[in-house]
């Protein structure tokens, strides 16, 4: 994966294009189709499963809550 990023600027932030459900190095995609920051291209290879996980989560927080 090519950066858009030099050693002078600040560490990389990864995305994930919900569009074309590839990683994207810093802000290439429209704010509609990206997910993230994530710090690793890796974690945001793996954001449809963080997605799900959280979103699972959450339902259960709130069937706790009532």
């Amino acid at each position: 994966m090519d950066s858009v990023y030099s050693e002078k600027d600040e560490l990389p932030q990864y995305w994930f294009n919900l569009k074309t459900l590839k990683v994207e190095v810093g802000l290439k995609s429209a704010a509609s189709y990206r997910v993230g920051p994530f710090s690793t291209e890796t974690e945001a290879r793996n954001a449809l499963k963080l997605i799900a996980d959280r979103s699972q989560d959450w339902s259960i927080q709130e069937e706790l809550d009532q």
